[in-house]
């Protein structure tokens, strides 16, 4: 394809984790970030934000989207001289649906475009970039991807290669993502993570892990106990008590629920888009989400 100078990317929101899948399981869902890049002769970056994020994210080269560009750029080559960006976000920031994950993924097609590449023939390219700011690939691979995704990393003598493989996700699973008023950092929820576990509670996790790509795939029935954890979750619920308090009453109630990511969000696997009048939601938006089966898509201007 030739080198366009403006570029429409739309990328989806994702879960990731899903209950056991810690750093492996990532789940599309059906909000939205856009992102319009135009490449210019003049130098310089211009960043306009809507919605999600405006007034609080930077807009100059310290834009999350803008540095993700530049990384793919140092792969791709063919760098503009210059940048004008606008960001339409839907995504809430920081409460585990995947938000930084988007705007790499954004980034980094948006950048794959305007060298003149094909992002469908850069996949791989593109999951090592962004993947690679992340630090884990679930929730960059299922915003790149779209559908469920299975992911890991791959450690050699010298360097670390991410890897994803997507899943289509059976009809019947209805998600509904309960979005916490409040934000959640990533770091301060890993840093309470043991770093060693007790042997059954890794056996445990491992086996629900490999349910969850029987349960999403083929035997939504299965979720409930495809959605147990004993890795990281307990660890964390004193960063966010009311969320975990929410999985547990929705789990009492019959439906299957995990925390989203890193929280505070809890992700509802339902199958039909409704909870139980009797679990009480105050404090949480409630927003049935479809799962999201294309990825990253591309509009060129």
């Amino acid at each position: 394809m030739g080198r366009p100078t403006e570029v429409r990317v739309r990328v989806p929101a994702s879960s990731a984790n899903l209950g056991p899948g810690f750093d492996s399981l990532g789940l599309a869902l059906g909000l939205y970030d856009d992102v319009e890049v135009c490449g210019t002769s003049a130098p310089g970056v211009h960043v306009e934000v809507e919605g999600e994020g405006a007034g609080q994210v930077p807009c100059d080269e310290s834009h999350l989207v803008v540095r993700a560009m530049r990384t793919a750029w140092a792969l791709f080559g063919d760098e503009p001289a210059g940048l004008r960006m606008r960001c339409r976000n839907a995504i809430p920031h920081s409460r585990g649906l995947g938000s930084s994950a988007a705007a790499a993924v954004a980034g980094a097609v948006a950048a794959c475009v305007l060298s003149g590449r094909d992002p469908a023939l850069e996949q791989d390219s593109l999951l090592q970039v962004t993947a690679g700011m992340e630090g884990h690939a679930d929730n960059a691979a299922a915003s790149l991807l779209g559908g469920f995704v299975v992911a890991w990393e791959q450690v050699g003598n010298t360097s670390a290669r991410f890897h994803a493989v997507r899943l289509d996700v059976h009809a019947g699973i209805a998600p509904v993502a309960l979005v916490a008023g409040v934000e959640s950092s990533t770091t301060t929820t890993r840093g309470l993570l043991p770093e060693l576990v007790p042997l059954p509670d890794a056996a445990f996790t491992g086996s629900r892990t490999a349910l969850s790509v029987l349960a999403f795939t083929q035997r939504p029935e299965l979720l409930m106990a495809a959605t147990e954890d004993r890795l990281h979750q307990g660890y964390r619920r004193p960063a966010y008590p009311e969320s975990a308090d929410l999985v547990d009453a929705l789990r009492a109630h019959g439906v299957p629920a995990a925390i989203s990511g890193a929280g505070p969000t809890v992700l509802a696997l339902t199958s039909g888009g409704t909870l139980p009048e009797a679990v009480d939601t105050s404090g949480f938006t409630a927003l049935p989400l479809p799962v999201d089966t294309l990825g990253a898509q591309v509009e060129i201007g």
